[in-house]
């Protein structure tokens, strides 16, 4: 099975300094890609390189990454914005912060979907109304016409999964989302996770730092320290015998969820 995505020997920088080195991998249609590492180990910047969205100072300064035939560095930014959504979508740590205070959640999908594809007010409704009876959100309706704050920043970050999937994106790339929930939350969100890749066969990138979280879910596991790969492999093995020393101290000091 060709792979969506992969990671070539990539080196991010910022300015003059290196702070991803030599990555590789392979995402494919339906699997689930779990990065872990403490803080500061890039994590974020890899997802961040995949939408071409590194800032002014960050740039890919080595290997390729390439999304179905396309290497991503080389893309302009409007062929970005054709993949960006439609095709990459992302969830961000604090959804509640990337969605607007002042518009409806519905306002907010609207303008989503009708930047990138035709489509009218009331098709953009009936499409996110149908999402969220399969997420099982209570009163969606109510949902639709309600402002960010509110809702609970855990129904936001569930919103904010609900919005990066009603474009049907290939890949779904997912940062930290549930670090600031508790746990109840957290695994409704690992369970919405799953449902889509069950839905729409997403394949998903998973950053976090939380093992637990990785373990309920991932089918590879990609483990970064200070920008470089420590361990890479099928998650059972990675978790039950890791063969790189910083993998077993992570591993040591987490709890873990148990799969849905």
């Amino acid at each position: 099975m060709d792979a969506l995505l992969q990671y070539e020997s990539v080196e991010i920088s910022f300015g003059e300094r290196a702070v991803i080195h030599d990555v590789n991998f392979s995402l494919h249609p339906s699997e689930i890609l779990g990065v872990v590492g403490e803080s500061g180990s890039g994590k974020s910047t890899l997802l961040r390189a995949a939408l071409g969205i590194l800032g002014e100072n960050g740039v890919v300064t080595r290997g390729n990454l390439i999304y179905q035939g396309k290497n991503i560095p080389d893309l302009s930014e409007r062929a970005m914005r054709k993949i960006r959504g439609p095709e990459i979508g992302m969830i961000f740590q604090n959804a509640e912060g990337s969605l607007c205070p002042v518009r409806t959640i519905g306002d907010q999908i609207y303008e989503s979907m009708v930047s990138h594809m035709r489509i009218s007010r009331a098709q953009a409704r009936e499409k996110a109304l149908n999402l969220f009876e399969k997420l099982k959100f209570r009163d969606g309706e109510r949902l639709w016409r309600s402002y960010p704050f509110e809702i609970s920043g855990g129904m936001n970050q569930r919103v904010g999964i609900a919005i990066a999937m009603l474009m049907e994106p290939s890949v779904l790339l997912a940062d930290e989302p549930t670090s600031a929930l508790d746990v109840a939350i957290q695994r409704q969100v690992v369970c919405e996770l799953l449902q889509m890749r069950e839905l729409f066969g997403t394949a998903i990138i998973l950053v976090t730092h939380d093992i637990g979280v990785v373990s309920a879910m991932a089918d590879t596991i990609l483990v970064l320290k200070d920008g470089k790969m420590m361990e890479y492999g099928e998650a059972k093995s990675v978790l039950q015998n890791p063969q790189n020393a910083y993998t077993r101290r992570l591993l040591s000091a987490v709890p873990r969820l148990r799969r849905a």
